[in-house]
């Protein structure tokens, strides 16, 4: 469920035995991409990948986000008394498969997600009580307490509309969007090709997002013409030498970088050695190795400047003669600690820098690789076999997805965490934020977590393509204005 997702691939460029199999056309436009999809099935798969194509392309949801405010979807409107929601949903409208989008299907939609998903973030859908259609356009919600979190989590993944008809969500996915899905091959590419049949405004182009590697290799194939957009680059220092036509913008995420201590593995079940952690990793220098300054130092909390509850606390100024007394105290000085970083281009270079750090404050410190997505995903987040490791995750909103459950594989335990969070969500909406801050602030005390930096969202695009937003606020990239200038 975590994972950066950094665009980055071509037709053309293409490493040895990365080969394409997509015939581009002259309305179709590459996005540039790693962190590979392998399946289209975001219900029982995580990461970030499959969502950031699909979403708001193929499936569609009942509210949109845009900015900081909750806007309709497919629903023109709803209407609520804290614990029931009445949506009032569009009508005409179909799947691109043909069978018609109604108020069962939503209610099927949500109540799925509730009894089928396996995909950590479906949690954000127990408040839910019941979905049940009241006539075929008005759907009836009831949730078993106020909640302040479920409408805003409705427009990501978690409120996909979907059909019950569609059964292989893996390779065919079936939505309402401006989009259907013209070939995917894991690891490879994903295309998606205008659905002319769409109830809004048809998008111009055909869209591939192709995966490359690495940066390095995306970039060049830009620079020779084979992509039109890179998406989330990863290596500033390519940005001195692209060429007066390529353009330049930066962007924000979602996206913390996460360093991951599994609180129920030694040494870190000892919250003095998370703590020392925290104190002698210099997030500043992390910064400048991966972005050149550009990412956002969130104090070390997990915590997206675009949040309600972001605040300019440092929680762990960088201080490595407190971390080496934390260390002592906690008796773990030259405590054997594995790093197992995902092969993404980000977490290898900062976890060299980690090794260097933290060997300083009086760790033994060993690296090891593990391929992502899948070994990582294997290794990490299901067996919870590791000691440290790092990702971006870039879901919106997750703090009580990271740090809500001990199950999940940070294994952070707190009954008062769990208890500020619930408070939070539960309360009046005008004391969301500041209980949510409370909330953040246990966290950072246990050192649950450390948050080295928020990802910057550095997209370079070939002259005269225009369209796509650099600011990613839910997991989607929406592709629908993506065109080339005629």
């Amino acid at each position: 469920m975590a994972c950066a997702l950094v665009l980055g691939a071509s037709l053309s460029a293409c490493s040895a035995g990365h080969t394409a199999v997509k015939e581009t056309t002259s309305d179709s436009l590459t996005i540039a991409t790693t962190g590979a999809a392998t399946s289209l099935d975001f219900t029982n798969v995580g990461g970030a990948a499959i969502p950031a194509a699909l979403m708001s392309n193929v499936y569609e949801t009942l509210v949109r986000i845009e900015g900081d405010e909750i806007v309709p979807g497919l629903a023109e409107n709803w209407d609520t008394d804290g614990t029931t929601y009445t949506f009032h949903l569009r009508k005409g409208i179909k799947f691109s498969n043909g069978d018609a989008f109604t108020a069962e299907t939503a209610a099927y939609s949500i109540n799925n997600v509730k009894e089928n998903w396996t995909n950590g973030i479906a949690k954000q859908m127990a408040v839910v009580d019941s979905a049940t259609a009241i006539d075929e356009h008005t759907l009836k919600v009831k949730l078993s307490k106020h909640s302040n979190g479920w409408l805003w989590s409705m427009g990501t993944a978690i409120g996909a509309m979907m059909t019950p008809t569609a059964t292989d969500l893996a390779t065919t996915p079936v939505g309402t969007g401006p989009f259907t899905l013209a070939g995917f091959t894991p690891g490879e590419f994903i295309s998606l090709t205008p659905n002319r049949d769409y109830w809004g405004k048809v998008p111009q182009e055909d869209v591939t997002i192709q995966y490359f590697p690495d940066a390095v290799s995306s970039v060049n194939s830009l620079k020779s013409g084979g992509v039109d957009v890179v998406w989330a680059m990863q290596n500033p220092e390519l940005l001195d030498d692209l060429g007066s036509d390529i353009r330049t913008t930066v962007g924000t995420t979602n996206g913390e970088v996460l360093l991951s201590m599994n609180n129920n593995a030694a040494p870190f079940d000892d919250p003095r050695v998370r703590q020392a952690v925290a104190y002698g990793v210099d997030r500043d220098a992390a910064n400048q190795v991966l972005w050149g300054g550009m990412a956002q130092d969130t104090g070390g909390a997990p915590v997206p400047p675009t949040d309600p509850w972001s605040s300019d606390k440092d929680y762990y100024r960088f201080d490595p003669e407190r971390a080496k007394k934390l260390l002592a105290e906690a008796g773990a000085v030259g405590a054997p600690v594995t790093i197992t970083a995902p092969t993404l281009p980000y977490a290898q270079r900062v976890s060299e820098l980690l090794y260097s750090q933290l060997t300083e404050i009086g760790f033994d410190v060993t690296l090891e690789s593990a391929e992502f997505p899948a070994v990582w995903l294997g290794q990490v987040m299901g067996a919870k076999d590791y000691q440290m490791s790092l990702v971006s995750h870039v879901e919106p909103r997750d703090i009580p997805t990271l740090f809500g459950s001990p199950d999940y594989y940070l294994g952070y335990d707190s009954q008062k965490a769990r208890d500020l969070l619930a408070a939070a969500d539960a309360a009046p909406e005008e004391q969301y934020p500041k209980l949510m801050g409370e909330a953040v602030d246990q966290i950072m005390a246990d050192a649950g977590a450390l948050t080295l930096m928020n990802m910057p969202n550095i997209v370079l695009y070939r002259d005269g393509i225009e369209g796509l937003d650099p600011n990613q606020i839910t997991d989607a990239i929406e592709l629908r204005n993506l065109k080339e200038q005629a």
